[in-house]
């Protein structure tokens, strides 16, 4: 029998699944480690074996952008002591109008036992993070009232000037006449500026199932 495809709320349903019972594994791998990224490795390639036994799904990979392509998601992870990991940057307009794809996020806090000498991840949140709403919140905060005081080109052009966007002088006009005619959605992630970008979730873990678009699996 064929495995089922891939969808969206499949996905969701099996992250909070997965959670709970990643939330009490003991896993001797992880003993003393405490490198951010090599535990993400650890979590996300567990995550994907645990999907391969009950669906199909196109495999991602750092060309393709995101682990799941044909569905338009990223899987990020992320210790509730500093919760933020990087991510690559495309164009400038990923602050403003997101980056392009939503945000799995698995939020843990990792604790040792020192006497069986394993490492344990407690997924405190799972948040799933729609493609609309992945933008930089103060930028788009900042854009959204300028144009609510009937803001121009030339106010969206100082705006983003002064918040040293990496952007020249002909992308920054032909992003402000964009705005004019397309708004941005509210965004709320806090993306840093820099070649890759360093995305922070404080405030979508605090925002997750209050905001539409922003949803707390776990």
């Amino acid at each position: 029998m064929p495995l089922p495809p891939l969808t969206i709320p499949g996905l969701q349903s099996a992250a909070t699944a997965f959670a709970a019972i990643e939330s009490q594994f003991s896993e001797p791998l992880l003993f003393g480690v405490t490198d951010g990224k090599a535990v993400g490795t650890y979590l996300e390639l567990k995550f994907r074996k645990y999907l391969q036994t009950s669906f199909s799904f196109e495999q991602g990979n750092a060309a393709k952008g995101t682990d799941f392509p044909s569905l338009g998601v990223d899987v990020k992870t992320t210790s509730v002591r500093q919760p933020q990991s990087s991510c690559p940057f495309k164009s400038t307009r990923q602050k403003i109008y997101g980056l392009g794809y939503s945000l799995l996020v698995f939020v843990y806090e990792k604790s040792d036992d020192h006497a069986a000498k394993t490492g344990r991840l407690n997924i405190l949140h799972v948040i799933y993070v729609l493609a609309e709403y992945t933008a930089d919140f103060q930028t788009t905060t900042g854009i959204r009232e300028i144009l609510a005081r009937q803001g121009n080109a030339d106010d969206l052009i100082a705006f983003m000037t002064d918040r040293h966007l990496p952007v020249d002088d002909i992308e920054v006009n032909a992003l402000a006449e964009e705005i004019l005619a397309n708004p941005p959605p509210q965004g709320y992630l806090t993306i840093s500026n820099a070649l890759q970008w360093r995305l922070q979730y404080a405030r979508v873990i605090e925002k997750a199932g209050s905001i539409e678009g922003i949803l707390r699996l776990r």
